[in-house]
């Protein structure tokens, strides 16, 4: 770009990685916990997501949405570490009986439930209704972090919610039904 003379180069300005992180950490910490359902896991999530952006950041700044290029990151990458880590992160806890705090530890124990049944969805319908539900995205933002069309976001949205209402259901009546707790 130059300027109206003609004469001295323009860049075009793009926001420091420093105040990018800063505004989006939190959000993408919160998306990795929801599709991981562990802190630590979420926080190296966010963190590998953060870093692979700053080693390309004079290119992905410029992009119009680049918290949308960062949360696909972390996205793909749960997807990743839930097929690699199932047994050690059931594992682990139980012997050890740790706990970090971290971007959602404050959740009450209704949310915590609403997750775990979340993280129980196929991959693609957590990641739908996570990033709808946690971040508040429209289907248009939701189908560039994903990928695919707001139609597959709807679609994804909607199985999502079914297969949801059908396992809160029914652990809502467990709990009526005295079964549970």
């Amino acid at each position: 770009m130059t300027s109206a003379d003609g004469n001295v180069p323009v860049q075009p300005f793009h926001e420091t990685f420093e105040r990018f992180y800063g505004r989006e950490y939190r959000q993408v910490a919160a998306l990795a916990y929801v599709l991981t359902g562990r802190n630590g896991a979420a926080e190296d999530l966010a963190q590998e997501a953060f870093i692979a952006a700053l080693r390309s950041w004079d290119r992905i700044a410029l992009y119009d949405k680049p918290e949308a290029w960062v949360r696909r990151v972390v996205a793909n990458r749960a997807v990743s570490f839930r097929r690699r880590g199932i047994t050690e992160l059931k594992l682990l806890p139980r012997l050890f009986r740790l706990s970090s705090p971290g971007p959602a530890t404050e959740m009450d124990g209704e949310a915590t439930q609403v997750w775990d049944a979340v993280r129980t969805l196929p991959r693609r319908q957590a990641q739908a209704v996570a990033l709808r539900y946690l971040d508040d995205l429209s289907l248009k933002e939701i189908g560039v972090i994903m990928g695919c069309s707001s139609g597959t976001v709807k679609t994804h949205l909607a199985r999502g919610r079914q297969r949801l209402e059908r396992v809160l259901g029914a652990q809502a009546g467990e709990e009526v039904d005295g079964h549970v707790g």
